[in-house]
């Protein structure tokens, strides 16, 4: 199986108002045998992906197409050859899968999250923002509000799946500020991956495709519960905590009271402070994930 020789046929280019142009170079290819491969004949004529076009340097080859018996002709075959202006990943094609740049997502969207502030008046800071009580102070429960939440999709290849990697970022947060997000508001959601084959210059190339995905909240990822309980702490000593009845008496209440996040009770009508916990391990993001390019 062998090529005999070839011709190229008359090149044509399009390009439509608004679009990159497109160029289009078509061969036919003579063989010494009608059972000589494609691949043969796409080698003979030279069609490389990534290749560039003769008269247009900066437009590169990024499709082949293979006719066999072209015209009828068993030892005739048709190569056609699509060039076009790559675009940012097409231009890194030639490279071996995991010495590509990862290829970075965003998507932004509402979620609902649990509401325990509101803006008192017109104002917008945090100075304004009050707990979601009523107007007794008894906290608010079950209520959510929507706020922006990112979707950050980063997808890198990779020779092996990085399962230890997956197993001890999952479910972290973010240590310092990270894609203009602050401390605890980057969180790692997962990793996964899937196991692809390429060709390149005729030989197959295995790879795994991973993704990771990040989720940025403008509140993070932090717990924030309102400090209410049916107990306070009074000179290190743990007591229930009391309601004043009609005669005066203190008797136990029987619905939490509002606490001033050091365990000390407040007074009847004050409003809850509002406790952070954090649950979610701290990582340097930049360290596992990089940065988006600019």
């Amino acid at each position: 199986m062998s090529v005999h020789s070839f011709r190229e046929l008359a090149r044509t280019a399009t390009h439509l108002i608004g679009s990159s142009p497109e160029f289009e170079r078509r061969w036919v290819v003579t063989l010494n045998d009608p059972d000589t491969t494609a691949t043969l004949a796409v080698q003979a004529v030279g069609a490389v992906h990534g290749s560039p076009h003769p008269e247009v340097a900066h437009a590169k080859l990024r499709e082949v197409q293979v006719n066999e018996q072209y015209e009828g002709n068993r030892y005739w075959m048709e190569v056609v050859a699509q060039y076009a202006i790559p675009t940012e990943e097409e231009r890194d094609i030639a490279l071996l899968p995991w010495l590509r740049p990862a290829v970075w997502k965003f998507v932004t969207q509402g979620v609902a999250v649990p509401a325990l502030y509101y803006y008192d008046g017109s104002g917008n800071d945090s100075s304004d923002q009050r707990p979601l009580t009523n107007s007794a102070g008894d906290y608010i429960e079950g209520v959510s509000a929507d706020e922006a939440q990112q979707k950050i999709t980063i997808q890198v290849n990779k020779q092996e799946f990085p399962s230890a990697i997956a197993a001890a970022v999952t479910n972290c947060v973010n240590d310092a500020v990270y894609l203009g997000f602050g401390i605890d508001c980057v969180k790692v959601q997962g990793i996964s991956g899937e196991q692809v084959t390429e060709d390149i210059a005729g030989q197959e190339i295995r790879f795994w495709k991973v993704t990771a995905e990040l989720l940025a909240r403008q509140t993070g990822w932090n717990l924030l519960l309102p400090d209410v309980g049916f107990n306070f702490i009074n000179n290190g000593i743990r007591k229930r905590a009391y309601v004043m009845n009609e005669e005066g008496e203190r008797i136990p209440s029987s619905n939490p009271v509002p606490l001033d996040g050091n365990g000390g009770m407040r007074n009847g009508g004050d409003l809850p402070a509002i406790l952070t916990r954090r649950v979610y391990r701290r990582i340097t993001m930049s360290d596992w994930f990089g940065e988006p390019p600019g």
